[in-house]
């Protein structure tokens, strides 16, 4: 069967827009092509900074014959109705049409008919125009003398103003061929603001810039790698890692990998070399992450270290260029060496700036007597700094300063209930978000917490502050570390619940996929902060009925995802429940019970006794309002009667003491009497006070097994 080969050249195409265009490319083709009627065996996107290629193999040549039948009117209809029906089915004359006879309806018209299937190149002839001109680019661009105002002329080209081509940058060429392995392909001819399609492309800008004429996938793939370009990008990444590690290691380093930067400059080069470069030692006084994202954002560069030293870095990075250089690319390091060092004399400057006084240090007083900062220390100065400023929190939430005298009074509230020391809770909580106001964190914001981490310890705060300084953040996704030392975990907490309660407060929740103040994230590090570090934390005291509904639905998302049935969830959770810790070992200890011979069984004799309660209960007939064993008829109510006592008190016992696998036990013990019960005693028996009884003693086997789970939202 035949394939498509599209490939659209242009200017460099930025590297954050590459991977999602080539995906938008492959859906709208093939989406396209379903949609006129021809089916394809697979398709591939591939994509460089200059092009996005399609790969689509076993392509249909024609679209299938579309046969329809169209009821028309009567016989006996007016003229008018039987003109109008010809027009619409595109017949001549009323001859063309079939007569259809209806039992009920009498004779009617029916129009046969046939559209014949199209030829694939003129399917695709067609559609192409119209996905390079509806091409969802974030940011497009026009360009050229068909760009200018409409109307007017420009070199003889009329301007189209806002109708012009929209690209991402200057589209240049466009290639496609189609056509079987066995013949030669042809050429889909289309145009597009004069670009018109051919079977040309165009190899490295400086290795190979002349043209390639190309047939099909393998020849183009294989040319264009002999002109330096390679067009897979997954294949150029690991042609980056693989040289890089090597590169380094042949140095005496490890290369210090970045999975985001290895993404970015894969979409940078078409043929990558990757090189060494040098600054000087002295740089290395700076912290580690500095000067790896200094590197990173000013020159795309990767940082080395010492073999065998898993925390200081190498005076030495590695960069990758697009090009083969001549001298092996020594002068090519040896330019990104001097913006390297630039970047790091800027980072240098900035360190330093922020372990001295901030300049408004006379104006500060009153923010540091109302935090109780120490203004002999550059930390608490900025802290102080950041509330003087008034820097806005959120407009109905205040200022940060305002925020951070509520976080420090919730950690003070939250750190004996996670063994943690109050004043040192407190303290990290005011300086948790001073490095705000830090020279390094305002040139790169994704060190927050970590440079206040650095400087906490340079100005001798306590190991558990500063670490707090930086956990409070976390976890900010699923996959994120969890904080564990105590005073960590009462800062995080108290972070998160001021932001919880406080856009609920002002009812600014999420709703639908719009999340904008990432409150889902927020509950989810509540929820896995309390759980995975096993605390007993009471949400109630801070979250309201809505919000603990919201907490509730959480946790559900994150039991799921943990494996956890959703109807053992729903069986446990209560509304009032804000015990996230105690639902959660509920589920766990349920899971494992209803897992055994005696939780199926039980839960069977427990939904047997739910139903027959609702069926009564529907029809209004007399339930006794307590038991009374004088009107016991035999053993089996007896024993039940006991057997239920027993079972509600050692399971409400269990679960004060928090055992809920005790818990479990303590109902399995029901399992054998209520059997018992159901085979030997009819409950609905012909007199009046001893069927009430008997619903009575069905009522408490509900209550004994309510004390664990609502067992009627279970499944089985």
């Amino acid at each position: 069967m035949p394939d498509l080969l599209l490939e659209l050249r242009s200017e460099e195409i930025p590297a954050r827009m590459q991977r999602k265009a080539a995906e938008d490319l492959k859906k709208m083709v093939t989406d396209g092509l379903v949609d006129a009627g021809l089916t394809y065996e697979a398709a591939r996107a591939y994509w460089t900074p200059r092009r996005l290629t399609l790969d689509v193999r076993g392509l249909t040549a024609r679209s299938r014959d579309v046969r329809e039948e169209r009821k028309g009117p009567g016989v006996n209809a007016p003229e008018a109705a039987i003109q109008g029906f010809l027009r619409s089915a595109g017949l001549a004359s009323i001859d063309e049409a079939h007569v259809h006879s209806d039992p009920k309806k009498g004779d009617f018209y029916v129009a046969h008919i046939v559209r014949p299937g199209r030829a694939a190149e003129e399917i695709i002839a067609d559609l192409m125009p119209g996905v390079i001109r509806s091409f969802p680019w974030p940011k497009s661009m026009r360009w050229g003398a068909a760009s200018g105002p409409k109307g007017r002329s420009y070199g003889g080209v009329e301007g189209r103003g806002g109708d012009a081509l929209r690209w991402v940058r200057p589209l240049q060429s466009i290639l496609c061929t189609f056509g079987p392995e066995t013949a030669e392909p042809v050429v889909v001819e289309f145009e597009v603001e004069g670009v018109r399609s051919g079977n040309v492309t165009y190899g490295h800008r400086f290795h190979a810039p002349h043209a390639i004429t190309v047939r099909r996938f393998e020849d183009y793939s294989a040319s264009l790698e002999a002109a330096k370009v390679i067009i897979d990008a997954d294949r150029r990444k690991e042609i980056i890692l693989t040289d890089a590690r090597n590169l380094a290691f042949a140095n005496g380093l490890d290369l210090v990998e970045d999975e985001g930067l290895l993404e970015e400059v894969s979409g940078l080069v078409e043929w990558p070399v990757v090189l060494l470069g040098e600054f000087e030692k002295e740089f290395l006084a700076i912290p580690p992450e500095v000067i790896r994202l200094t590197i990173r954002a000013n020159q795309k560069c990767f940082v080395a270290r010492p073999q065998d030293e898993a925390e200081a870095l190498a005076n030495r990075f590695l960069l990758i260029s697009n090009i083969e250089a001549k001298d092996g690319g020594r002068e090519i390091a040896h330019g990104n060496g001097k913006v390297v060092r630039a970047r790091l004399s800027d980072a240098v400057h900035f360190w330093k700036t922020d372990q001295a006084d901030v300049p408004d240090l006379d104006q500060l007083e009153g923010s540091a007597k109302k935090l109780a900062l120490d203004l002999n220390k550059p930390l608490d100065q900025r802290m102080a700094r950041l509330d003087h400023l008034g820097v806005t929190f959120h407009a109905k939430l205040g200022t940060q300063g305002e925020r951070v005298e509520r976080i420090v009074k919730l950690a003070r509230e939250i750190a004996p209930l996670v063994n943690a020391d109050p004043e040192l809770a407190a303290r990290a909580a005011v300086l948790a978000k001073a490095d705000l106001q830090t020279e390094v964190v305002g040139e790169f914001p994704e060190l927050q917490g970590a440079m206040g981490h650095k400087y906490a310890l340079l100005q001798g705060e306590q190991p558990a502050v500063a670490a707090a300084i930086e956990a409070h953040y976390k976890p900010q996704g699923p996959s994120d570390r969890v904080p564990t030392d105590p005073v960590s975990v009462a800062v995080a907490l108290a972070d998160k619940l001021d932001t919880l309660t406080g856009f609920w407060a002002i009812d600014e929740k999420p709703t639908g996929s719009k999340d904008p103040y990432a409150l889902r994230r927020a509950a989810l590090g509540v929820i896995r902060m309390v759980v995975e570090n096993g605390v007993k934390f009471g949400l109630g005291r801070w979250a309201n009925a809505d919000l603990l509904s919201f907490f509730h639905d959480r946790l559900k998302v994150y039991l799921k995802d943990k494996g956890a049935r959703h109807d053992l969830i729903d069986a446990v959770i209560t509304p009032q429940a804000d015990d996230l810790l105690a639902i959660v070992r509920r589920v766990e200890a349920l899971g494992s019970f209803l897992d055994s011979e005696e939780g199926g069984n039980l839960l069977a004799g427990t939904k047997r006794a739910a139903n027959i309660l609702a069926a009564e209960e529907k029809k209004g007939t007399a339930i006794a309002g307590a038991v009374d064993p004088a009107l016991f008829r035999g053993e089996a109510e007896t024993a039940l009667f006991a057997a239920v006592n027993q079972a509600e008190k050692n399971a409400r016992q269990a679960i004060a003491n928090e055992d809920f696998s005790a818990a479990m036990r303590a109902l399995s013990s029901l399992r054998e009497p209520v059997d018992s019960f159901f085979e030997k005693v009819l409950v609905n028996d012909e007199d009046a006070a001893v069927r009430a009884n008997r619903l009575a003693l069905l009522s408490r086997i509900r209550a004994a097994t309510g004390e664990v789970a609502d067992f009627s939202r279970i499944a089985g």
